[in-house]
Formats: structure tokens, sequence, C-alpha cells
């Protein structure tokens, strides 16, 4: 069957790449693909369109074996850059060793994750990143947020990163991950097994739950949410705390 994208998952990626300006004429775009369902999806979105000409970039993928066991077969992930003309690179690392040895595993994965992404793609000459979050990403990480660190803020679809010299880009952000576990049904990939023994029991999946939970029994929790973390919404919050000391005699 010929590659397609169908018209509702066009319209969204399309409308996130011109509401936040992800991709200018002349783009070296490099996707980082682990091989589950999301950067699979990202792959097939962004090798189609730079195929037909929609965006005016080129697009190749990064995977970043991190040296879990089972360890990955990078030939599946191959045949899916190939078939929509996405050049594919692979890279073996020990990052799943250090990251479960350091305090926080979760948080030094990510580090060292993106740390080796955007070096690959300074040394190859990538101006820009696209990572493969959506939209129920950015709803869980804006609570998480607020829920472990007391911020009020989520990822941004489009962040320059100064040090790195790099743009990252996240397309998918209008879809939720609904509509990404049903884009199997026309993509010919099987997604990856998951390696990592933390999956299913991190903050992240905490927070998934409860929200799921909350929207089950008022089905206006996620769109609520998904409001209050958009600039422009009525805010009332308290004056930043003073340092008090009570005055003694």
């Amino acid at each position: 069957m010929k590659p397609y994208l169908p018209k509702s998952y066009n319209q969204k990626i399309l409308r996130a790449i011109h509401e936040f300006g992800l991709i200018a004429p002349g783009d070296r775009i490099l996707i980082g693909f682990s091989g589950g369902k999301d950067s699979a999806l990202l792959v097939w979105v962004l090798g189609l369109m730079a195929r037909h000409r929609i965006i005016p970039a080129e697009v190749a993928a990064l995977t970043l074996d991190l040296g879990l066991e089972p360890r990955l077969d990078p030939e599946p992930l191959r045949e899916l850059c190939a078939r929509v003309g996405v050049e594919f690179h692979y890279l073996p690392t020990e990052i799943g060793a250090a990251a479960l040895a350091a305090d926080d595993p979760c948080a030094t994965c990510s580090f060292l994750r993106n740390g080796r992404l955007n070096r690959f793609a300074n040394r190859h000459r990538f101006n820009k990143v696209a990572l493969a979050h959506h939209h129920d990403d950015a709803v869980e990480t804006f609570l998480m947020s607020i829920l472990y660190s007391g911020q009020i803020r989520t990822f941004l679809p489009k962040t320059y990163l100064d040090r790195a010299k790099i743009t990252v880009i996240r397309p998918l952000v209008y879809l939720r991950e609904a509509e990404i576990k049903a884009a199997q049904e026309f993509i010919p990939y099987q997604p990856v097994a998951r390696s990592c023994p933390y999956d299913g029991y991190t903050y992240r999946q905490k927070v998934k739950d409860l929200i799921a939970a909350l929207n089950k029994e008022n089905p206006v929790v996620y769109a609520n949410l998904s409001k209050a973390m958009r600039a422009g919404r009525p805010l009332a919050l308290w004056p930043p705390a003073l340092e008090y000391s009570p005055k003694t005699r």
C-alpha cells in the first residue's frame, strides 16, 4: 500500500507547524526516533511531508540504543524510515546503565539522551531536532510541574537551546495519545517493546492515571487543564512570599 497520512492528522500537524513556526525553508531536521509509536508516527509524518514538498526541509532520524536488555533491533526502524525517504542513523550507547545507577534515573536518562541527540545534530549540521511529544504529554507535564515542582509551566512546541544552538520542535502537539495509538492502522510498523524497568512506575504515569480518573468522573477535566496551560487565561495568584521572622524581645 502506498504510504499516506489521513486528512485529520495532516490538518492538526500542519496547524502546529504554522501556528508555532516550527519549520522554515532550508531546515535540516533530525528526528529523535526511539522506536516507539509516538516517534514512529513523527518519522512517518515528516518523511511524507518532506517527500511531497509540503515542508521545505530535509529530514533524518537518529535512534539511540540505550544499552538496556532486550537490545534494540534497528532493522525494523531502518525499514520504516526507508518507506518514507528518511535517512536513518543508529547509535549504540550505555546511557541506560548510567541512568539506572543515578539517584534520579528518569531525569538522568532524559538529560543524557537529549545531550547525545543534540551533539549528533550539531556534528551533522542539523539546525532542528524534532521530538514526538503529543498533547497528552503537554497536559501531564503541566500538572506534574504544579504538583511536584510548584511551578506553572509545561514544555513549548518550539524551544531554542542557547547552549546547544539547536531548536527543538514538537509537531505532534495537537494530536491526542489515542490518535497516535490509532495511527498504527495505517503505519506498517510494530513499535519496539519497552525495556526500561521504570516504565509504568513513574510520576508521569501517576499523573496520567490521575487525569484519566478525574476525567472519567467529569469529562471537562482534561479540556480545562488544556485551557489552563495556555497564556492569556484568567490568572489570580497570591503575591510572592515575603521573608518573615517574628520579632523577639
